[in-house]
């Protein structure tokens, strides 16, 4: 067996030259890439820190309601944001929240089209699935060194993580909601003329539209579960109290920063589940 391991395949070296190639020749479409995303981080950012914070409260208890209508989830959510601001996290809680709203509007932007376009070409999606399962299965720290290396430190490469991550959930249920349109369904609207962009926007996604909706369930969920990994490369938000808890073995600290984080998941949770009905 020495021999096997004498001839080791330069993977490692290969990554670092391709690296390399493109910290240098990609240059222009990094900078541009972080600077959209950089944009897109700050205006959220504003939107959720300039407001008093009961402004902010107001504006999630009237969308509960809207998506809800149930006065118990509305209650629960206003008891969420009242232990948040008691446990003095409104800020962190914001920039957390910054991070999952931007990767939704990049994980649907991209997710959703790309769900639609696999869905009507099986082929594609097949030579599709192993890539969406290496990036769901690699490890989530081994993409933080290409995204330091290529945006520095912050929230950018925090978000750029994330989006490898969480990507693939929406467009597979993007794809499984489309795919499954019944066919009765598709014979009909072309049997009535339906071209078919009116087949997709009329039929198709009205038909997977709660499987898209799920797929935003899990792309917050999941963009949540990043802010401690994200906090790694200079991201502020909940994830940098934990990271600095760890440090210092600070079990208080840790804590009340990681019982924040589930509250905020439990709330942005029951606040979507209508979506599934």
């Amino acid at each position: 067996m020495d021999w096997l391991t004498e001839n080791k395949l330069p993977l490692g070296k290969f990554s670092k030259h391709a690296f390399d190639w493109m910290k240098v020749e990609l240059k222009p479409l990094f900078d541009a890439l972080g600077s959209v995303m950089e944009a897109l981080i700050d205006g959220i950012l504003w939107l959720l820190i300039a407001p008093h914070p009961l402004v902010i409260v107001a504006v999630f208890l009237a969308l509960t309601w809207y998506l809800q209508r149930s006065w118990k989830i509305t209650l629960f959510v206003a008891l969420a944001f009242a232990f948040i601001l008691n446990q003095g996290y409104w800020k962190p809680t914001m920039e957390s929240l910054t991070l999952v709203l931007s990767s939704c509007v990049v994980c649907l932007g991209l997710g959703v089209p790309i769900g639609i376009w696999a869905a009507h070409r099986p082929r594609a999606y097949a030579a599709m699935t192993p890539v969406l399962d290496l990036m769901q299965t690699l490890p989530t720290f081994v993409y933080l060194i290409p995204a330091i290396v290529f945006f520095g430190i912050g929230m950018v490469p925090g978000l750029i993580a994330t989006v490898i991550f969480v990507l693939p959930a929406p467009i597979r249920m993007t794809h499984l909601g489309v795919s499954s349109t019944p066919t009765a369904l598709l014979e009909a609207a072309t049997a009535f003329g339906a071209t078919k962009r009116q087949v997709l926007f009329k039929v198709e996604l009205p038909y997977a539209f709660p499987q898209i909706m799920v797929g935003l369930n899990q792309t917050i969920m999941l963009s949540l579960s990043m802010v401690v990994i994200a906090a790694l490369v200079g991201a502020n938000g909940l994830g940098v109290p934990v990271v600095r808890a760890l440090n210092s073995v600070n079990t208080a600290l840790g804590f009340e920063s990681g019982l924040v984080i589930v509250v905020v998941a439990i709330m942005l949770d029951r606040m979507l589940r209508v979506t599934r009905k």
